[in-house]
């Protein structure tokens, strides 16, 4: 087990603790609330100020722009949710952007493998109509005609909830990256103590 300063530990946990409750709450209710997403956030700028001071805000403020920017252009264009959006937002702020970069790669992967596993799965349980069903048909009215779906309509049909593969990807990269993660905020030593380390 490596040896990791107390910011480094405060990060692992939070972020941690943080993917699994809300991978937990968006596979059972479909979203994930402000009152989970926001205080996160907020707490990661004290935190990255406390513990990195401007370096980290900056840190935070690019991850921030590459966790949320990336979700918000999807959203906008009908692909994801809300919930979504705000959960990488949080998330990104305590990474920092080498980190919101790894875990958005991650997850991409992980919604690729999950959703074909899913697919495959329902196919072969329920068959081609079962799974067409389940996932792609709009509800229809008693005249027959499809009407569009609404907003709770294409939360439930939904093959994976978000979160999950954020989860799965963010523990992955943090399991990944535990033996150097102290690297990046390691302050070198003053010249004068290097001098004297090596009279010494």
């Amino acid at each position: 087990m490596p040896q990791l300063s107390l910011a480094s530990w405060i990060l692992v946990v939070v972020v941690a603790l943080f993917t699994a409750i809300a991978a937990v709450w968006d596979y059972r209710q479909h979203r994930i609330p402000n009152n989970l997403t926001l205080p996160v956030f907020f707490a990661g700028w004290i935190y990255q100020a406390v513990f990195h001071g401007w370096s980290g805000i900056g840190d935070a403020a690019l991850g921030f722009l590459v966790g949320f920017g990336v979700l918000f252009v999807l959203w906008i264009v009908g692909g994801g949710g809300g919930g979504d959006v705000k959960l990488m937002g949080a998330l990104s702020v305590w990474l920092g952007y080498r980190l919101t970069l790894y875990v958005l790669m991650a997850s991409t992967g992980a919604v690729i493998a999950g959703t074909t596993l899913i697919i495959v799965w329902s196919v072969f349980s329920k068959g081609v109509r079962g799974m067409k069903t389940e996932y792609l048909a709009q509800a229809k009215t008693a005249n027959g005609p499809a009407q569009p779906e609404t907003a709770e309509d294409k939360k439930r049909r939904r093959i994976m909830a978000y979160a999950i593969p954020v989860c799965v990807a963010t523990w992955l990269v943090m399991a990944w990256k535990l033996p150097t993660l102290d690297q990046a905020t390691q302050t070198p030593p003053a010249p004068e103590q290097t001098q004297s380390a090596e009279a010494a």
